[in-house]
């Protein structure tokens, strides 16, 4: 098959695809992903991440193809500077970004790191100038554009990153770009949802309105506190952004940024974008991330989560096994994930069945039914699933009588 909506491992909805959809959509013609995690992942309450724990994230993040890693802040603590050290000593594939102030300061700290650049904050959004910034319009237009001129003079590659930007005035917003952007030569503007606060659709509106003051590469940093991150990141794609930010697990402060492996997923079955990210790396390297972070994932958390490809039904077990696609949106193996099939109050015979082949057990058409009536309120019993040893008791015992 040769439709955009059908894969080798894939199979989505094909209104995806649809010219009427199409026509509306403003899809760059390439992808970049950078990766949060280890500064706005770290800031999940809790969450610690050693040096070399950072150095195996970085090496983790490359191999999974991500363009961009922002290693932290190196004005947060002394080893926070040494891993970003190390980390750029590593000669990995991606480029190494960090997170700065609007501060001299900052910029010579990035420059000692020997970062290729820097996410250099400050605020837009009017709550946060309002109750938490005491600067005038002018002194914050004032330290930026000096903050991305020194920089700049000391060869780092600038990301303007005016957080809050979903909660920005227009008006404010507009002047604060074009003050920055006609004094200072910043790389890319970042769209920042702070808060998680945006519809997609209003998402596309604020990237039209910032292309209509600026002419830079857009990012988008998104956040998940009403549970849009990923769709506020592809309605900004859909505008023509063209770097995503995001973190592994969705990892983040409250909760939590946009998930990396969600965005980079949906870019490529939704969207039909090639991207560098290799899909079959995701599972893994969020296994490590959990690990390292301490942070579990919920069980049925997409792309990564466990129960995405557990199977409990009993229907549909011959289906599943010879034609997966007409269960499944995507296989497991396309996220480096295997197909589990689990018993418990919800098993069949074509569940029990394929259960008693692979433990080498054959059964008559009424020792199946047997078995899976004893599953089943075993299942019911325990208020949960039955283990692989307690099926094999349970069918031994019915088999042996």
């Amino acid at each position: 098959m040769t439709e955009k909506w059908i894969g080798e491992k894939y199979w989505v909805s094909e209104y995806n695809f649809h010219k009427e959809v199409t026509d509306t959509l403003k899809l760059p013609p390439k992808i970049e992903f950078h990766d949060a995690t280890m500064r706005d992942g770290e800031q999940t309450p809790g969450v610690v991440f050693r040096k070399e724990e950072k150095m195996r994230i970085a090496q983790l993040l490359s191999d999974l193809g991500v363009h961009r890693i922002e290693a932290g802040m190196p004005a947060v603590s002394q080893e926070d500077a040494e891993a970003i050290k190390a980390i750029t000593k590593m000669n990995l594939k991606s480029k190494i970004f960090v997170f700065s102030r609007a501060m001299r300061d900052d910029i010579d700290r990035a420059v000692d790191c020997g970062v290729d650049g820097v996410i250099l904050e400050a605020p837009s959004g009017y709550p946060k100038l309002k109750h938490q910034f005491s600067w005038t319009e002018k002194e914050l237009t004032e330290k930026i554009i000096d903050t991305i001129n020194y920089a700049k003079k000391n060869g780092l590659f600038v990301n303007f990153f005016p957080f809050d930007t979903t909660r920005a005035q227009l008006p404010f917003l507009k002047r604060l770009l074009k003050n920055v952007t006609e004094n200072s030569c910043p790389d890319s503007i970042t769209v920042v949802d702070t808060t998680g606060s945006i519809t997609p659709t209003a998402m596309r509106y604020l990237i039209r309105q910032v292309k209509e003051v600026v002419n830079l590469p857009l990012e988008v940093h998104t956040h998940n506190d009403f549970g849009m991150g990923t769709a506020t990141t592809l309605a900004a794609v859909e505008e023509g952004v063209q770097v995503v930010h995001g973190c592994i697990n969705g990892l983040g402060e409250r909760t939590g940024n946009a998930s990396l492996e969600e965005i980079a997923l949906n870019l490529k079955t939704l969207y039909g974008l090639d991207i560098d990210i290799k899909l079959e790396k995701l599972y893994e390297v969020s296994q490590e991330i959990e690990r390292m972070s301490g942070k579990k994932l919920a069980e049925n958390k997409p792309v990564v989560g466990s129960l995405p490809f557990t199977r409990e039904i009993g229907l549909g077990m011959k289906v599943l096994k010879e034609s997966p696609l007409a269960i499944f949106p995507f296989l497991p193996e396309l996220v480096g994930q295997e197909l589990k099939i689990v018993m418990g109050k919800k098993s069949g015979k074509e569940s029990v069945a394929m259960k008693l082949a692979e433990a080498g057990l054959e059964a008559t058409e009424e020792q199946i039914k047997e078995i899976v009536a004893a599953t089943k309120q075993k299942g019911i019993e325990k208020k949960g699933l039955v283990t692989p040893e307690e099926f094999l008791e349970l069918a031994k015992e019915i088999l042996n009588k």
